[in-house]
């Protein structure tokens, strides 16, 4: 369960970088739904799919390692 915890920075992280190229190529990721997420003032690109794949391949390879 701890490794599900960990995996979620990751996640966030290849979530975040993969948009941030999508969106600025002009393009919404067709499946992938690229969209501008606005947190309080601050605003960038998310995906919510991206989200839950890097997540889940990044539990993947942390359950593998223990």
């Amino acid at each position: 369960m701890i490794a599900l915890y960990k995996a979620l920075i990751p996640g966030a992280l290849f979530s975040w970088i993969v948009s941030m190229v999508l969106k600025s190529g002009g393009t919404t990721g067709g499946a992938l739904m690229v969209h501008t997420m606005h947190v309080q003032s601050v605003s960038f690109p998310w995906s919510w799919m991206l989200f839950i794949g890097g997540t889940g391949l990044s539990w993947f390879i942390l359950q593998s390692l223990d």
